[in-house]
């Protein structure tokens, strides 16, 4: 009788504590999504508003650069949503204002965008009708995204996934002047992005974690006003302090926004975006997710496989005459470069272009200096089947490998048998490069504040990097390549007029990307490389023209091929001339000499 009592307590206590407990999941809001909808959607007719009353301004009109303001303004409080819906439109909605090449149909289509009504407005040099028919197109494209936001309900995925896109486009775009070149409104500009994010936070999720974590809460509050703050006081674009800001105000956002989601239990994120969604900055060496960036066919390599392609990358015996390795061009103690201005080919010849580093190269969409290959594969099997470098056949297996005895446990081993083919040699090679990855740098680790050891000449080669140089509209940070933030779809190719020999006197005569589609406007068109490791991997440029940092940045400062007089009607540079001093060139070389990581320091082993 007795035990029957306890056992009826003991049931009647688990039902009162299961009742609470639901009670209290119960209490928990649930996220207001079409009030955060409806004010992407309110924000992206205020735009287009503005922009038409733009268009009645018309260039010269005494209000034209307000009207300018307050429909960008609108747009960056859309743009999360508008732009996550619709990558496309909203980058050329937000892109630069250049050319662009529609490789479906061949068709050249003339700039368009916010960036494009920018320079007209700024710089005077349009025709009324021209400048108007800018503007309609503009809004036109505005229109697309309005029907997309109206269309496609807001949830959690969506929200968390637009949200992280745009603390990015801040951090890489909006204080770099990538988003507006001319008049400099990006910093205000991720003021009020900051500020649309407190408003799109209090209307869906800030009930839920007010509920559960309130110290939380109020803490990402406190930072968003901040930073706000610190915007506020700091407008000048040459002079903020970008170093600080992300370091002490932007970071301790990311890391609260992190905790956010994980705190709110409504979203568990996906891994079939660039992002690795956990990672409490954008300066962490697990930032990007490494399989978004992979072909399907080889993500997830077992250590084995890695342990066989860094075996292979250094054996010659893949190459056809048996004197040419992956490692003969990319040395580790030179940050898998190698030195050389050109690398020799299989017959003692100089190859056509300077070799590029490793480190971190899988984190592209575009590989050789030319874009010739969409992938770390096809870039493998280009040096394979290359006559001047491997000379191999990728179909057939390089037999002469078996001559080491230890190949044929590892293939084993690896992927359970003797390959019939190099494809398996290619993707154990591309595995193991994948592994090749550096974002620990001194700089890391100061911007992620883990140190205090950054110079302030450091700092300041930083600043003017993101700011006054425009470094970071081509280098985009972290990755510092091409690869354009925050989808990571492309990557950027530029025409800036390297000249044959370091004395500028003669433009290079290397066509570029002008071997795909023969257009005029890839005369000379190059990817943009990381800049990551620069200082180990010396000679620079397609051509290894320049010896030193130096003289890389005397050819920047006087405005790249255009500003040495060369004949460039395609020239890509956001920019004419710098006019950097010698102090503020010394600088931005110092910062740059902070991107060489631990993984390019070690030798191979």
């Amino acid at each position: 009788m007795t035990s029957t009592i306890k056992l009826l307590s003991i049931l009647t206590l688990i039902t009162i504590l299961h009742s609470c407990n639901k009670a209290k999941e119960e209490t928990v809001p649930l996220p207001n999504w079409s009030a955060a909808q409806n004010y992407y959607l309110e924000q992206i007719n205020t735009s287009i508003a503005y922009l038409d009353s733009l268009k009645a301004e018309g260039i010269h009109g005494q209000k034209s650069k307000h009207y300018f303001t307050l429909a960008r303004a609108a747009f960056k409080k859309a743009e999360p949503y508008a732009s996550y819906l619709n990558p496309e439109v909203g980058h050329r909605a937000n892109g630069p204002a250049l050319p662009v090449y529609k490789e479906d149909n061949g068709k050249i289509l003339n700039p368009v965008g916010f960036q494009k009504i920018e320079e007209s407005i700024y710089d005077k040099a349009t025709s009324a009708d021209e400048f108007k028919a800018e503007v309609y197109v503009t809004t036109g494209m505005l229109h697309v995204l309005k029907k997309g936001i109206a269309k496609r309900e807001l949830n959690a995925q969506r929200f968390f996934i637009a949200t992280h896109q745009q603390l990015f486009r801040i951090v890489s775009l909006g204080i770099s002047g990538f988003d507006t070149p001319v008049s400099h409104l990006g910093i205000n500009e991720s003021k009020i992005s900051l500020k649309a994010l407190h408003t799109v936070y209090k209307y869906t999720i800030q009930p839920i974690i007010k509920a559960k974590d309130a110290n939380l809460d109020a803490q990402f509050q406190d930072h968003i006003a901040k930073a706000i703050t610190y915007i506020e006081n700091n407008t000048d674009f040459n002079t903020f302090d970008r170093f600080t800001f992300t370091r002490d105000f932007m970071n301790p956002i990311t890391r609260n926004w992190v905790e956010i989601r994980k705190t709110s239990n409504i979203w568990e994120p996906i891994t079939t975006t660039p992002f690795n969604f956990d990672a409490p900055t954008f300066f962490e060496d697990n930032t990007f997710n490494l399989n978004y960036f992979t072909p399907t066919t080889n993500r997830n390599p077992t250590e084995k496989q890695i342990a066989l392609g860094k075996k292979l990358f250094l054996d010659p015996k893949l190459s056809a005459n048996g004197n040419m390795a992956c490692v003969t061009c990319h040395i580790p103690s030179k940050g898998y470069a190698d030195g050389m201005a050109l690398n020799l080919d299989n017959q003692g010849k100089p190859l056509q272009r300077n070799t590029p580093t490793l480190i971190n190269s899988a984190f592209q969409k575009s590989f050789f200096w030319d874009g010739r290959a969409n992938s770390l594969l096809d870039q493998i099997s280009m040096v394979f089947k290359n006559n001047k470098e491997f000379n191999t056949n990728v179909h057939e297996f390089s037999d002469a490998i078996l001559k080491d005895s230890t190949y044929s446990k590892l293939f084993e081993d690896a992927y359970g048998s003797i390959p019939k083919s190099n494809k398996t040699v290619i993707k154990a090679i591309s595995s193991y490069i994948s592994t090749l990855n550096g974002l620990n740098s001194k700089f890391d680790q100061n911007i992620r504040g883990e140190k205090n050891t950054y110079t302030e000449e450091e700092k300041q080669g930083y600043n003017l990097f993101m700011g006054k140089a425009l470094c970071a509209t081509c280098h985009f940070m972290p990755l510092t390549n091409g690869n354009v933030p925050p989808f990571f779809t492309e990557t950027e190719r530029e025409v800036i007029g390297v000249p044959e020999t370091n004395k500028n006197e003669k433009l290079d005569d290397d066509l570029g990307f002008y071997w795909r589609f023969k257009e005029d406007i890839h005369l000379g068109m190059f990817k943009t490389p990381t800049i990551r490791n620069i200082a180990l991997t010396a000679p620079y440029m397609h051509n290894g023209v320049f010896n030193t940092l130096e003289e890389v940045m005397e050819f920047y400062n006087q405005g790249g091929g255009g500003g040495l007089g060369f004949d460039l009607a395609h020239q890509t540079l956001p920019f004419d001339h710098l006019d950097l001093s010698e102090k503020e060139v010394k600088s931005i070389i110092a910062f740059m000499k902070t991107l060489t990581d631990n993984c390019a320091n070690n030798a191979y082993e």
